[in-house]
């Protein structure tokens, strides 16, 4: 069995970061993704963040800024107040990549690749023809397998 959601959209809102009892940090905010043929119409996805990460995302995250998020879906049930049972569908993140370089995330950002070695910063960049190198195969070369 497989269950993994990979979601790149925008907080509606800003993080709400709580504790449990047992003193762990859970973060929890809703992304907006636009959906890829009917870019008029939106899905509004609850996040929920566990631990350290949470605490990040409460820290560096803000509403409107872009998030790639990656977890699992879960479905849940639960008694409301009124007494009816009521389902609520919410992704578990295991990964958060905070996009864009608006404010705090500037700073999370440059934070982050602080002395790291960053081999993958010219990702998303544009190309010239020019720079690729073709390789003319002639016909005399034989599949090695």
């Amino acid at each position: 069995m497989l269950n993994r959601i990979i979601l790149i959209g925008r907080l509606t809102r800003d993080p709400e970061l709580k504790y449990t009892q047992n003193g762990l940090a859970v973060c929890r905010f809703t992304l907006a993704v636009n959906r890829k043929f009917n870019k008029d119409e939106t899905d509004f996805i609850d996040i929920v963040v566990w631990r350290g990460l949470a605490e990040n995302c409460a820290t560096y995250l803000n509403k409107g800024q872009m998030a790639a998020v990656e977890g699992r879906l879960q479905v849940r049930t639960y008694e409301g107040q009124d007494g009816i049972k009521r389902k609520a569908v919410e992704v578990i993140a295991d990964d958060v990549r905070f996009l864009g370089k608006s404010g705090a995330s500037a700073a999370a950002s440059s934070f982050a690749s602080a002395g790291s070695d960053d081999t993958w910063s010219d990702v998303g960049s544009e190309i010239s023809l020019d720079d690729i190198d073709i390789v003319d195969k002639s016909e005399e070369d034989e599949v090695p397998f």
